[in-house]
């Protein structure tokens, strides 16, 4: 039994009518599943969370239309295997042969010198390029590159996929099926692999592992007794990815940089992308900091920047740094709800048309009917200030913008209240 591979590799699929979830994609009429029954397949990203079947489905592309199969993973490639990978496809190409797929795991850790070194490979169709990624290829992939793939979003399988992928491996295994499991409570099951079909069936293995009885009944007391004292401490491809990001932000948005301190150490130790977390950062700056100290943004950006250059381990010290000033720094949350208000104003008033005074007049015929007329160029006037409304008539005088209550903003609100008078008495 030592000898065999692990059950989630036992169980993997092998063609597109074994393959668990993502039906929108791979079901009967689905748009990838005609891509591929019909053998013109363009490269592709599939972005979606961990264990939902994005290097398997590519692997079962490349079985279905007959085509080598090259992998690398970002985590251990470098320009050097891609060009490798790169000169081999040339040769088959040059000798007629049918032109290979390169599915490349975990793209979005690639450099852009990587990523640049794959371009003309695609371009000129020496290889169909498969890439995964659990971030979203907009921020990770250049852009040179992602407008040469289609994008495809894989979902975390549902309760019913993942039930069925436990009954077809109780069944179809050849250890399962010598043992009678009976799953009498499967909730704790279902919870702690998280819609990731890999990790349910390593939790499922390890329970079943230890017992040497050939019958076995799961319940969630058991699960619970049995799996949580065997999980890594931080699953950054998990359920725990989530939660102790979560803390971390919380904890510099709760002004605490202890707690900010402590969880960043966690992600570090646990192997967290330094990006992700850096970005994080960059966006509670803007969201829970915002105007009432503009410099934390600043800082967050020449941390994101820096990272981005460094790497580790050094850039710990800069991830240090910036959690512990934004933790410290003064908060607000008025841009955030500032947003939120005048989208929602949107959403119940539709598209106001803009005041005659505001648009824009290149010609002479908007400027005769009224285009621009009476608009206040505020330079011209003491202070460069001068009163006048900015909002759809139909709107006039709502107040979107709150200040939020410390030392910036409350500067802030008095220099309002003091242009604009009453309209900005808050």
């Amino acid at each position: 039994m030592n000898n065999l591979p692990p059950l989630a590799e036992r169980m993997r699929p092998r063609n597109l009518d074994d393959y668990a979830g993502q039906k929108h994609l791979v079901g009967k009429g689905a748009v990838l599943r005609k891509a591929i029954e019909s053998g013109s397949l363009p490269s592709m990203i599939f972005w979606g969370p961990p264990g939902v079947g994005k290097t398997t489905l590519a692997y079962i592309i490349s079985q279905t239309l007959f085509r080598p199969f090259f992998a690398l993973s970002a985590i251990n490639s470098g320009v050097k295997d891609v060009r490798e990978v790169i000169e081999k496809a040339s040769l088959l190409k040059d000798q007629g042969q049918t032109l290979p797929i390169l599915f490349i795991d975990e793209i979005h850790r690639f450099s852009k010198s990587q990523q640049d070194s794959l371009l003309g490979a695609v371009e000129r169709g020496i290889v169909t390029l498969i890439g995964a990624t659990t971030e979203n290829p907009s921020f990770e992939v250049i852009s040179a590159l992602l407008s040469r793939c289609q994008v495809y979003i894989l979902q975390s399988l549902d309760e019913t996929d993942l039930l069925n992928l436990l009954d077809k491996a109780m069944k179809e295994d050849e250890i399962l099926k010598t043992k009678k499991i009976d799953i009498k409570e499967s909730e704790a099951l279902l919870r702690l692999s998280g819609g990731d079909a890999r990790k349910l069936l390593n939790i499922f293995e390890l329970l079943i592992n230890a017992f040497d009885s050939k019958k076995i009944t799961i319940t969630n007391e058991m699960v619970l007794e049995h799996v949580q004292q065997n999980m890594a401490l931080y699953d950054k491809a998990g359920e725990q990815h989530y939660d102790i990001i979560s803390a971390f932000i919380k904890s510099m948005r709760g002004s605490d940089p202890n707690g900010a301190v402590y969880w960043l150490a966690r992600m570090i130790v646990g192997g967290e992308d330094p990006l992700f977390i850096a970005r994080r950062m960059l966006i509670l700056a803007s969201e829970d900091i915002g105007n009432a100290n503009p410099n934390a943004l600043l800082l967050a950006q020449s941390c994101f920047e820096a990272v981005n250059v460094i790497g580790m381990p050094e850039s710990q010290l800069i991830l240090s740094q910036t959690a512990i000033y934004l933790a410290t720094s003064a908060k607000s949350n008025s841009a955030t709800t500032a947003i939120g208000a005048a989208m929602e104003l949107i959403r119940q008033t539709g598209d106001l048309p803009v005041p005659l005074h505001l648009r824009n007049a290149p010609t002479r015929l908007m400027k005769n009917i009224g285009y621009g007329k009476d608009y206040k160029y505020a330079h011209s006037f003491e202070g460069n200030f001068i009163d006048q409304d900015f909002l759809p008539d139909a709107i006039r005088g709502t107040k979107i913008y709150d200040p939020g209550n410390n030392a910036k903003e409350h500067e802030t609100k008095e220099k309002l209240k003091k242009l604009w008078g009453d309209r900005y008495k808050y």
